[in-house]
């Protein structure tokens, strides 16, 4: 059976409210949406909310699904991301920044800190970053949502969007540089051998 005949089947069987039909609806998309949270949002019980949170909203309004007009997948992603910045607006508080192009930065730390980098690394330094700025961070690079989809989806301006990317680059570069210094320092061993 192919994927999309197992997917119509499936979603005709979740909008006829069907629980064995949702569970697996549940199981398959699980592991990606639970990554998803967890990237999203600052603690694990936080990331496990939004994903119970978003799966009710699927299976509320799995009956709206058209399959001709997306891809279940991304459907139940969005859902996902919606979910997060919900319960991420009860944790965190954005203030509207009016900045000139000119006033922010657009780097990123430099690509061999990150290429020894772990994801789950990664993560945990995304994480340690305020909740709004996390936030925007993870919709415009991870998820490549523009800073007006940005500012729609999370009722801020552009320009606030932009300070909050501007600023997760700061913080993730202050947090990542220094361990590639203390990477590229020689040890104790290492110089008793040069």
């Amino acid at each position: 059976m192919n994927i999309f005949k197992r997917y119509s089947r499936l979603i005709k069987d979740c909008k006829a409210n069907d629980r064995k039909a949702q569970e697996q609806l549940y199981k398959l998309f699980y592991g990606e949406m639970l990554r998803l949270c967890y990237r999203y949002l600052k603690s694990d019980l936080l990331a496990k909310e939004a994903l119970n949170s978003g799966f009710l909203k699927v299976f509320q309004h799995i009956i709206s699904f058209e399959p001709h007009k997306g891809e279940l997948g991304g459907w139940i992603r969005t859902i996902m991301i919606r979910s997060c910045i919900d319960l991420s607006r009860k944790e965190a508080r954005f203030r509207e920044i009016n900045l000139q192009a000119e006033e922010y930065s657009e780097d990123l730390p430099a690509p061999e800190i990150l290429n020894k980098l772990y994801a789950e690394d990664l993560l945990n330094y995304i994480r340690k970053l305020p909740t709004a700025t996390q936030l925007v961070f993870n919709l415009s690079v991870i998820d490549g949502y523009s800073h007006k989809e940005i500012g729609a989806q999370m009722n801020i301006g552009e320009s606030t969007s932009r300070w909050h990317l501007s600023e997760a680059k700061k913080i993730l570069r202050g947090l990542l540089e220094p361990q590639q210094l203390s990477q590229d320092q020689p040890t104790e061993k290492n110089k008793k051998t040069t």
